[in-house]
């Protein structure tokens, strides 16, 4: 019985504390839920905003099992804003591909990473660096590699990973867009 109270002394206040931590992220969650998405969704907007300059956009269904990378399709009049997120070196890259009704490469905005700091983060970067790495898949038709690979886009030194992963995205929105296109003529 000795032995019952010694561990009970032990695991109730472990099981108490870990009941109010549990409550108090709960609530946190809960008030910062909403202030999380509006934010998100924000960005969203915004990454459409610099990839594709028609200010009507409308969401469209896509096949998910088609186009595992794809996780969002907006379409315009002058294409698609197609939210992708390839791997890449330090996780998901989350991004927007612009692509125009006959599958050129509009533009491509960085929405989310968790790329290393000084050498993936490049590739989301505002300076020169980011834009120019970005700007260089602009006009660009499928399928596009980096200049590593034998392609036409920049890989950013050091950062070749994450280069590829941007590439593989963008392959990933252009197929998606291609497909949407096709449906749209039949």
């Amino acid at each position: 019985m000795n032995v019952f109270k010694f561990v009970l002394r032990l695991v109730l206040p472990l099981f108490l504390i870990t009941v109010v931590v549990a409550a108090a992220l709960a609530g946190i969650n809960s008030v910062t839920a909403e202030r999380i998405a509006s934010a998100k969704e924000a960005k969203v907007q915004q990454a459409i905003s610099q990839v594709l300059s028609d200010a009507q956009v409308e969401q469209v269904r896509f096949n998910a099992d088609a186009h595992p990378l794809v996780k969002a399709v907006y379409a315009a009049d002058g294409g698609y804003a197609i939210e992708v997120q390839p791997a890449g070196f330090g996780g998901g890259i989350s991004m927007m591909v612009g692509i125009s009704k006959n599958g050129q490469v509009l533009g491509i905005s960085i929405i989310s990473h968790t790329e290393t700091p000084g050498l993936g983060a490049v590739a989301a970067a505002g300076n020169s660096k980011g834009e120019s790495f970005r700007d260089s898949f602009v006009g660009l038709f499928y399928p596009v590699s980096v200049s590593k690979d034998g392609g036409e886009a920049d890989t950013i030194t050091g950062a070749t990973i994450t280069s590829r992963a941007v590439a593989e995205g963008v392959n990933a929105a252009l197929v998606c867009a291609e497909h949407l296109s096709m449906e749209d003529q039949s």
